[in-house]
């Protein structure tokens, strides 16, 4: 019987993934210029609830409305010309290849 409950998602964790996406990246960033203009850039996109980019860990971490697709973040992240080294969506590691 455990096994059943187990296997069931809590109905809070299924009602926050239709309410926002996480997108967590790896982008290479040397100095303070760097990390803000990706802090820009995120700040302007619409459908970002929150972010967080970090300098020191070299992060930007994306808390998104459902209908901000992780490639349009992905996009939008590597017009600043810094590369992204690894992407993830929900937990989920995403490629980082940007097509046309």
């Amino acid at each position: 019987m455990s096994d059943v409950v187990a296997a069931t998602p809590a109905p809070v964790d299924a009602e926050q993934q239709l309410q926002e996406h996480t997108y967590k990246f790896n982008v290479a960033m040397s100095c303070g210029g760097c990390s803000g203009a990706v802090d820009r850039v995120l700040k302007k996109l619409e459908g970002v609830k929150s972010y967080e980019v970090s300098l020191e860990n070299q992060t930007a971490t994306v808390v998104a409305e459902p209908s901000l697709a992780y490639e349009k973040v992905l996009k939008t992240i590597a017009k600043t010309g810094k590369k992204v080294n690894t992407g993830e969506a929900d937990g989920v590691s995403q490629s980082v290849e940007i097509t046309a």
